[in-house]
């Protein structure tokens, strides 16, 4: 009940159930949407939750204001532009937001972004870099703490959120365990940066998901 609860605040519009002929196998589909209000000359960091056949930006972001501004992070800054006369992303509409990653976004005018598509399900992976700083998010539109995401926290992990222009770190400590000053609430649609302490084991965020 609580993961239904949790993924109803993320807006999910259609659910579509076929059975195998003559059997009792169930094949389930889920596809939602949720929105992502977004103050002019703000930065955000915002994830697609939702997969699609086409994670580009070019494809999940096509309809952003002349000006936007997004920045992906990889060890350093690759930032995009929009160009309404284009339209499309500069210098490459081909970069990736695909569910997991995450990425800043700025809007030289109030909007709202609309994600669209299908929610993962099964066994899924994310990568978490060790001792290395990344931009993450979890892959299914589900609001929580970490431990409801299951993120795989280990002593000296650093979790940060980005909200109203600063920073809000978070450090994992074993002995608690759990994380101080307190549990970050991760929203839905929410990136974070993330880092594995240089000690840490598990280098992999492992879910097993299902729509209940």
């Amino acid at each position: 009940m609580r993961t239904k609860a949790l993924l109803c605040a993320a807006a999910l519009a259609v659910g579509t159930v076929s059975m195998m002929a003559q059997s009792n196998v169930y094949s389930l589909n889920v596809v939602g949407y949720y929105n992502l209000p977004i103050t002019a000359g703000q930065w955000y960091l915002i994830a697609n939750q939702l997969n699609t056949t086409n994670n580009s930006i070019g494809a999940v972001l096509a309809n952003a204001p002349d000006g936007a501004q997004l920045q992906k992070y990889s060890g350093s800054y690759q930032p995009y532009v929009y160009d309404a006369l284009q339209p499309g992303w500069t210098p490459d509409g081909n970069a990736t937001l695909n569910p997991g990653e995450g990425a800043f976004f700025k809007s030289p005018q109030a909007t709202t972004i609309t994600f669209v598509g299908e929610v993962l399900q099964g066994n899924l992976t994310n990568t978490l870099p060790i001792n290395a700083y990344a931009i993450r998010s979890s892959m299914v539109p589900q609001a929580g703490i970490p431990s409801d995401l299951a993120i795989p926290g280990e002593d000296g992990d650093q979790l940060q959120t980005y909200r109203g222009g600063s920073y809000q770190p978070y450090v994992y400590d074993a002995l608690q365990p759990g994380w101080t000053p307190t549990d970050p609430n991760l929203n839905v649609g929410e990136a974070f940066f993330y880092k594995k302490s240089p000690t840490a084991v598990t280098s992999q965020w492992v879910r097993n998901f299902t729509v209940q």
